[in-house]
């Protein structure tokens, strides 16, 4: 599993409640940033197995949210 060198930031404002949009915008920056399928994969099981409060938190912890 090959994860990001840094963490990119990615600017959540105006997907105010659309999780799909954020996971969406998400998953393009880290593949950006170098992560593989694998890495993605993982973002969005852990990003899908709860709220949207979850979401928000799994996020946060792969990305810089800006």
């Amino acid at each position: 599993m090959k994860e990001p060198q840094e963490k990119p930031r990615v600017a959540l404002a105006g997907e105010d409640g659309n999780a799909f949009a954020i996971i969406g915008r998400v998953s393009k920056a880290l593949r950006k940033a170098g992560a593989d399928k694998e890495y993605i994969d993982q973002y969005h099981a852990e990003a899908m197995s709860g709220d949207y409060d979850n979401l928000l938190c799994v996020t946060m912890k792969y990305v810089g949210v800006c």
